[in-house]
């Protein structure tokens, strides 16, 4: 039996927690009625603390242990998943700032500090907090844990009873619950997780982690009370902490189910909204949103039906790109220099354009968008493909070899690969300070990207580009796009050929004029 929760023990907290979600995931999901009936709260809660479980074992084993609770953490806040997911990251995040602080070691009262720590965190990080659910059960354990012995083994099977007695009384604290006959889902989860934890502390290793079964069979009101927003949208957000509070005012306009975990510049966010392209705004103007995911939440009610025939929509924000795309048989979605567009206008422009559609967002930030529509389209019928493409030089790439007469799924594959096989870049202008990862750059430096990553700074436009060309071209290549801008000097694609006619005079060079407004130059390598 344990005194300290050292880290061997944490080590085995993780893996013997993941597991146990694991083998209850589905009775979890079965109890999931709460924000919306969605059935994987489970799933959502086991695949989070798994991604928690791999970080820590990427550690060496001599690790320190403020070292394994920083990267359980960490862990955690990248791989989470879902409303309760995101939630569990916040609670493991809270008990690692004082598990894996200045404590000498890890014994009762600091597990107590630290359980209430975590439930502290886990309800400021909900916007609107909601009595019955993950967050009342935590205070439940945490008070419990205060109340006991201070001796390690007695303070968390404190915290595993009193999150269980919390944890039957939810069903009565909740319409939604009481209406399903079933406990709150996530609480349930994290009820496994404290099993887990006093499991590893006290050396009684249960055969099963009871879930408590619904009451009667769950069911939904035919008739809810209101449809709630259509999307749930989740990034990883890169900003400074000042930000964020600005962001969660904007979002809390947009929708519900709001919850932003995270720290130190890092952060992980999740709402429910109807306009997902407005959600994922807000990120980027508050700083670098990535990983987007994007999840249609309902049936649609009386769902469009497609119109017949093979399409491809294209998505861009020039005018020049879009004549591009057009010219080359594409139906285009037009969106202004730096949103994303709604989700619903592009799953109206699948339908409209025809019942097997291929899709290039041409963005990354619009490609989560795209599979969100593109799923909302499917419920009417119609074959969907959203191809991976990132760049705008990647979806030209993939409509150059567009072939309707080919059955839909050749025609698919063919188009990935070619977009695939189309590396692409961009210069762009920097706008403030700030540090890359080929040094620090200043507003007004012309920033030469590869695939999305800063290879290069300078002063002048044609500089940068000639070596971002260079460079791209190091690794072969048989065609180069280019693409001008609106801030691109008017011999830049001349003073590009020149370059090439000296160095490479083996490559095929075709330039166009896109109109972009924020990247003066777009180049695509085949």
């Amino acid at each position: 039996m344990g005194e300290v929760l050292d880290a061997p023990a944490v080590r085995r907290w993780c893996g013997l927690a993941a597991e146990a979600l694991g083998r209850t995931r589905a009775e979890i999901d079965a109890l999931n009625v709460f924000p919306i009936p969605d059935g994987d709260t489970g799933t959502n809660l086991h695949l989070t603390v798994l991604a928690a479980a791999e970080a820590v074992a990427g550690l060496p084993e001599d690790a320190e242990s403020a070292e394994v609770w920083r990267e359980l953490a960490r862990g955690a806040l990248l791989g989470a998943r879902g409303n309760s997911g995101v939630i569990l990251s916040q609670v493991l995040r809270g008990m690692a700032e004082v598990c894996g602080g200045e404590a000498a070691e890890v014994g009762g009262p600091v597990l107590a500090q630290a359980l209430r720590n975590a439930a502290a965190a886990a309800r400021a990080a909900v916007e609107h907090p909601v009595e019955g659910t993950i967050l009342t059960v935590l205070d439940a354990a945490s008070a419990a844990a205060g109340e006991a012995e201070p001796v390690l083994p007695e303070v968390a099977r404190a915290a595993a009873a009193g999150a269980r007695r919390a944890l039957r009384r939810t069903t009565g604290q909740l319409d939604a619950l009481a209406a399903g006959g079933v406990v709150d889902a996530g609480a349930a989860g994290l009820c496994v997780l404290l099993d887990a934890l006093t499991a590893v502390i006290t050396d009684e290793f249960p055969e099963w982690y009871a879930v408590p079964a619904p009451e009667r069979p769950v069911t939904v009101r035919e008739e809810p009370a209101g449809p709630g927003p259509g999307y749930e949208v989740m990034y990883l957000l890169d900003a400074p902490d000042e930000a964020v509070g600005g962001l969660r005012e904007r979002l809390d306009g947009l929708g519900d189910s709001l919850v932003v975990v995270g720290g130190d510049g890092l952060w992980n966010v999740h709402v429910h909204v109807d306009d997902a392209g407005a959600a994922i705004e807000a990120g980027l103007a508050a700083g670098r949103a990535h990983r987007i995911r994007v999840t249609y939440l309902h049936a649609p009610e009386g769902p469009q039906a497609p119109c017949r025939g093979r399409a491809v929509v294209a998505v861009t924000a020039a005018a020049g790109l879009a004549a591009l795309f057009e010219e080359a048989g594409a139906r285009v979605v037009r969106r202004e220099p730096g949103t994303v567009p709604p989700a619903a206008v592009l799953a109206e422009a699948m339908l409209a354009a025809g019942d097997e559609v291929a899709v290039l967002p041409n963005e990354p930030e619009v490609l989560a968008v795209a599979e969100a529509a593109a799923e909302r389209a499917r419920d009417s019928g119609a074959r969907i493909a959203v191809l991976p493409t990132k760049a705008s030089v990647q979806g030209l790439a993939a409509l150059a070899v567009h072939d309707p007469l080919r059955r839909f799924d050749d025609d698919v594959i063919a188009m990935t690969r070619a977009a695939g096989a189309t590396r692409f870049g961009h210069l762009q202008i920097a706008t403030g300070e700030g540090v890359t990862s080929v040094g620090l750059c200043r507003a007004g430096d012309v920033l030469g990207l590869v695939e999305g990553d800063v290879a290069v700074i300078g002063a002048d436009l044609a500089a940068v580009a000639r070596q971002v060309l260079d460079r791209m071209l190091g690794g072969g290549g048989e065609l180069v796009t280019l693409i001008t801008g609106e801030r691109a000097p008017e011999d830049l694609a001349d003073l590009l050929e020149g370059h090439l006619r000296e160095t490479r005079p083996d490559v095929e060079l075709v330039a166009y004029e896109g109109g972009q407004v924020l990247y003066p130059l777009l180049i695509g390598v085949e």
